[in-house]
């Protein structure tokens, strides 16, 4: 980065820098959910596929198909509970960009651009495999970074690895779902109305007006707006879900870090538990019911497969090392003084960890296509196992704290090595 983080050194001497990251409680407790949370996905999903694999099989998969007040449970999970954890993203990244590592320009430029590589690379390598093909549509698949099981790897390697690492990844991964959420805006809304759509923007609008003009700061009246501007939403076309992060944005906010009387910092704080451990379980329980067929390696094979596989196990690290790179050499940004590019390596690798954002993207790419919805989940799921794997075993061995023995205001290029 140009330049020490705002907060992140402070000197003994002249010659001698100690690193001092200051996480604050929120990010703490975001990052503990996400350990806990990935470990009960990880049992949901388990549970799932053997269900979905089992006798009782065709009663699992057609509970979920089952119509509930006009939309199928699977519907409800997709589109409202998910909808809730789009609002906890449009939080965190509120967070990020009031007072975490997004809010300097400067600081935020190395994770912003990390995340942009992690999103074209992928992209490139299975656009390249399905140009023109009817498999296109899942360009956008390997494009995710799921936060919750990359955050979840780091946090079991506990004291092995800097606290900036921790807080690069996080900022990378939020950077990363909010380029997510602007392709699924762009390129996965169908059947646009134009009315509706006009009346979610109305509440959105209001609900700013609410915050920045009346200073509103009970949270109810913002509540109740977001349900009616998800409903609107959910009959324009956009996917219903984007109607969580306008919300987020929409609540009001203390720029004083863990300032608890927030509305913002309060829902988050009350948001941590249900979406790590309700929300984000039920969605894996609910979309991750893959069927193996005897075909399945045939499956695997498949320019689509092929290309979220690549895309997600080379595609990530690949762009998002590549960027990173190009930036610091460039003179752009600068490693914090406690990161060496095998920690950048590593951050790349757990980058390639897709699963949630990936299998919603899936599901709005093939609607209505089931086999390749089930082929291409399953190709998710080897690709995040393995990224999983490569990116703890990768920082297990060479992801230790860098000594620092230097002035940061002397520190080059070649000392973050």
């Amino acid at each position: 980065m140009v330049g020490p983080p705002r907060g992140l050194f402070t000197s003994r001497s002249p010659m001698t820098a100690i690193l001092s990251v200051r996480l604050s409680s929120t990010f703490k407790a975001f990052f503990a959910s996400s350990k806990s949370g990935g470990i009960v996905l990880i049992a949901c999903t388990l549970l799932s596929l053997l269900l979905a694999n089992s006798s009782f099989g065709p009663a699992w998969l057609g509970f979920w198909h089952q119509y509930v007040a006009g939309l199928s449970i699977e519907h409800w999970v997709n589109d409202a509970l998910m909808a809730i954890f789009f609002l906890m993203i449009g939080l965190e990244l509120e967070r990020e960009l009031y007072n975490g590592e997004l809010s300097d320009l400067r600081n935020a430029l190395l994770p912003i651009l990390a995340a942009l590589g992690g999103i074209v690379a992928p992209a490139a390598i299975h656009f390249a495999l399905n140009g023109g093909s009817p498999t296109q549509a899942g360009v956008g698949i390997p494009m995710a970074t799921d936060i919750a099981f990359a955050l979840g790897v780091l946090a079991l390697l506990g004291s092995r690895v800097p606290a900036s690492l921790k807080i690069f990844l996080t900022a990378l991964a939020v950077m990363d779902d909010l380029g997510a959420i602007i392709v699924i805006a762009l390129f996965y809304s169908t059947g646009l109305s134009v009315a509706y759509l006009a009346g979610a923007l109305a509440v959105f609008a209001l609900l700013v007006a609410m915050n920045r003009v009346l200073r509103v700061m009970a949270l109810l009246p913002y509540l109740a707006g977001g349900a009616l501007m998800w409903f609107l939403m959910l009959k324009s076309g956009v996917h219903a879900t984007i109607a969580g992060v306008l919300l987020a944005f929409a609540i009001p906010y203390s720029a004083r870090q863990d300032d608890e009387r927030s509305p913002s910092h309060r829902l988050e704080h009350v948001l941590h538990k249900p979406v790590a451990f309700l929300i984000l379980p039920i969605f894996a329980l609910a979309n991750t019911g893959i069927v193996i067929g005897a075909g399945w390696t045939q499956e695997l094979l498949s320019s689509n497969s092929l290309g979220i596989m690549l895309g997600l196990v080379a595609g990530k690290p690949l762009g998002i090392v590549l960027f990173t790179f190009a930036a610091v050499a460039l003179g752009l940004c600068r490693l914090p003084l406690d990161l060496a590019w095998r920690h950048v390596i590593g951050a790349g690798l757990l980058g390639g960890i897709g699963f949630t954002m990936s299998i919603f993207i899936t599901n709005l790419a093939f609607a209505g296509a089931p086999d390749a919805i089930n082929a291409s989940k399953m190709a998710i799921l080897l690709a995040s196992l393995a990224a999983g794997v490569a990116g703890f075993v990768w920082l297990k061995l060479l992801g230790g704290p860098t000594p620092m023995d230097r002035d940061p205001d002397t520190l080059d290029f070649e000392a973050a090595r």
